[in-house]
């Protein structure tokens, strides 16, 4: 039994990473990776329900497995692997749903959100894709799932599974999680609508900030992101959402209270506020993305990474898919 409660978490290596990811996720990974024993996966499997280019998946999970070790998540801490190594993830899958009752999965508003009008045509993948989420955390007993504000119902899913499942069996197998919102890790909406979460999946380059983009690239964007005609900064996320997110953005990054920022830049027009705003992710992610390509550059280290990781995970896997098996009669 590991000593350290265990946290798991994962990002789909679909689009480019942006800085709504590092400031919801990987930054919040990077300062638990000493108190936890921590568990991040690339989780490929999950990136098969849209849309996805064979070679652009390779390239993708190369770039988020270096992106994770320069923004600070260090491979002798952590466990850093891919979803699709570990064969255990698709095993318990299937297990888990035949535990999962179909009105659990009808009510989850992602796939609602996802499939949109086009439900029949949907894959069973993307309706049963809460069911794989579930089994990436109850494989390892994970105590804690860091997630953003929009998975929260996945989580409670995965728990109320994980209680059924236990309850069948008459057995404390699987541990029962909890969801970790960071409050301070505010949601970063889109810099072209405010009323949506930036997202990668965005047909919009310009909506986003990527963690991949060159300075010249972040300062066009943060230029033309949209901003109302008020003459003055204040923090105001109904009334005046778009600046509201700007300033969430700046809080995030120099951990600056948004008090405190709209204090400091309370006389300066929306276009000063937005060159400082350019400077302060410029400091932070261009160094990022720079170490990023260096360790891409570096095949052979970028392979031991992910090959002592798999193998670390295969361990913890194995095993608990072992009791599992046994306790269903499968074994």
């Amino acid at each position: 039994m590991h000593n350290k409660k265990r946290v798991f978490s994962g990002i789909q290596p679909t689009g480019k990473i942006t800085i709504g990811n590092y400031l919801g996720a990987i930054k919040n990974w990077v300062a638990m990776q000493q108190q936890y024993d921590c568990l991040f996966c690339i989780v490929d499997l999950h990136s098969l329900t849209s849309n996805f280019n064979p070679q652009e998946l390779q390239e993708n999970i190369r770039y988020n497995i270096a992106l994770y070790i320069a923004a600070g998540l260090n491979p002798d801490n952590v466990t850093i692997f891919r979803q699709s190594k570990v064969s255990e993830h698709s095993e318990l899958t299937w297990i888990l749903s035949c535990f999962t009752q179909m009105g659990w999965l009808n009510r989850m508003t992602q796939f609602k959100d996802k499939a949109g009008k086009n439900k029949e045509t949907a894959n069973l993948g993307l309706y049963s894709y809460p069911v794989l989420m579930a089994a990436d955390i109850l494989l390892y007993n994970a105590n804690i799932v860091p997630v953003g504000e929009d998975q929260k119902q996945h989580i409670e899913l995965t728990r109320d599974i994980a209680i059924s499942f236990n309850k069948k069996v008459g057995k404390e197998i699987f541990t029962i999680p909890d969801a970790v919102i960071d409050s301070k890790a505010k949601r970063i909406m889109s810099l072209k609508d405010a009323s949506k979460k930036m997202s990668k999946s965005d047909p919009s380059d310009i909506s986003r900030i990527n963690m991949s983009d060159n300075e010249e690239l972040i300062r066009k964007k943060i230029r033309k992101a949209k901003t109302d005609d008020a003459p003055c900064i204040s923090y105001n996320p109904i009334d005046r959402p778009e600046i509201s997110n700007l300033i969430d953005i700046y809080s995030c990054f120099t951990e600056i209270d948004v008090n405190k920022v709209v204090k400091n830049f309370e006389l300066m027009k929306n276009s000063e506020f937005k060159e400082a705003l350019a400077d302060v992710i410029i400091k932070k992610i261009c160094p990022i993305h720079q170490k990023t390509i260096q360790i891409m550059e570096d095949k052979e280290y970028l392979e031991e990474i992910t090959k002592n990781g798999t193998m670390k995970a295969k361990a913890i896997a194995e095993k608990n898919i072992g009791i599992v098996k046994q306790i269903i009669g499968i074994s």
